[in-house]
């Protein structure tokens, strides 16, 4: 709970930043939402503008949602040994200092009473400059265990929000006693999904376990080729709803198009699900899945049983460690490398398909990993820091 209530806070002024990738990107924007919602109950509404690059992510749903913007230059440390890359880290360790420079600049003409950051690369030069000017820097680690620009944010932040329990020991030590486990910012509309919606517009049959199976925005070849292989063996059980993306859509169509003409209708394969999403979610019985923070943090919020084939190899390795650390709990299954397979992935669907108390065991444990109200912990640390900069 945070010591500065909501409504001491009227024009409260924040600079958000974090971005690069989804996985920055959206913890950042639930939390704006939240805000808004936390301050509008008291009567007022902050003041926020985002702080990105230019071609980021950030950038566009910043656009998409209203909100100021402010584009600085920055470089990114890439971690592949490739020759090429090490030369573009080169280069972009000039534009650092800069970027620098442009972010000081922002917060002195701006003067928020907050900053918050996601991580990414581009988090580096304005967490550098709350530092400098003495503004109250809020960072939020959605990994196990923490990336590039947080391993040095965590150092100068007021506040260390971690989304893990476990990676409070991969902190350095000094930061450790500003640490709090709030988990990772998760939709609102994600908890309220509705199963029969998804079931008529998907036209599933409500008498048929469901499994979801889903790469991630963009899809995933590995899971849709493992997807395909066994879905002959699978349809007789259950039925299937696969978000593939747009690159392997077609080819998944043909793949439904040659099931035994008895199972077609069993097998409903899309590019993408759109605002559906929590229907789908709330509808699914077994979800198979990318190991990503935030797909984690869905999952884990609404309790659901999954099988996670985690991309490998990620920065850090984030995805199998998380993998992993849901498997070591009991809270999800787990195939990666050689056991990602398309027999294990049979297997472990069917023993979920056949026993039911298997899914249950699975689903309660990985709603004991699950922060549902994480969005309103994060807002409730953002307030602090902005009450306690005005005291």
């Amino acid at each position: 709970m945070a010591v500065y209530a909501a409504e001491h806070l009227r024009g409260l002024r924040m600079i958000v930043t974090g971005g690069g990738t989804g996985g920055h990107t959206y913890p950042a924007l639930t939390t704006i939402r939240a805000l808004h919602g936390r301050l509008a109950a008291a009567g007022t509404e902050p003041d926020v503008r985002w702080v990105g690059v230019a071609h980021g992510l950030e950038a566009r749903i910043a656009r998409q949602e209203g909100i100021p913007f402010t584009a600085i230059t920055t470089g990114k440390l890439r971690r592949s040994p490739n020759l090429h890359e090490w030369a573009r880290n080169v280069a972009d360790a000039f534009r650092v200092p800069f970027g620098i420079f442009q972010a000081i600049m922002i917060v002195v003409r701006t003067r928020p009473e907050v900053i918050f950051s996601t991580g990414g690369y581009v988090s580096v030069p304005i967490g550098i400059a709350a530092w400098m000017t003495g503004r109250p820097l809020v960072m939020h680690e959605q990994i196990l265990t923490l990336g590039l620009a947080n391993r040095i944010l965590a150092r100068l932040a007021d506040r260390v929000l971690l989304s893990h329990e476990s990676s409070i020991e991969h902190l350095p030590a000094g930061a450790r006693t500003r640490a709090v486990v709030t988990g990772n910012p998760v939709r609102p509309e994600i908890l309220t999904g509705n199963r029969n919606r998804a079931l008529a517009a998907y036209h599933l049959d409500p008498r048929l376990p469901l499994v979801y199976v889903t790469g991630g925005a963009q899809g995933a070849v590995q899971v849709n080729n493992l997807i395909a292989d066994i879905l002959p063996g699978l349809l007789p059980k259950c039925q299937v709803l696969h978000q593939c993306g747009d690159y392997s859509l077609d080819r998944m169509r043909q793949v439904g198009a040659a099931l035994p003409e008895h199972l077609r209708s069993r097998y409903r394969v899309v590019d993408y699900v759109y605002d559906e999403l929590p229907d789908v979610l709330s509808a699914a019985d077994i979800v198979v899945a990318r190991s990503g923070a935030g797909t984690v943090a869905e999952l884990t919020a609404l309790g659901k049983a999954c099988v996670l084939i985690p991309l490998i190899p990620t920065g850090g390795d984030e995805q199998r460690r998380t993998a992993r650390h849901l498997a070591d709990a009991g809270a999800s299954r787990m195939l990666a490398g050689p056991d990602a397979s398309a027999n294990r992935l049979y297997e472990e669907i069917m023993v979920l398909l056949d026993h039911p108390e298997r899914r249950q065991e699975l689903a309660n444990a990985a709603r004991q990993q699950g922060r549902p109200h994480a969005a309103a912990a994060v807002a409730s640390a953002i307030i602090d820091a902005a009450g306690r900069c005005r005291s």
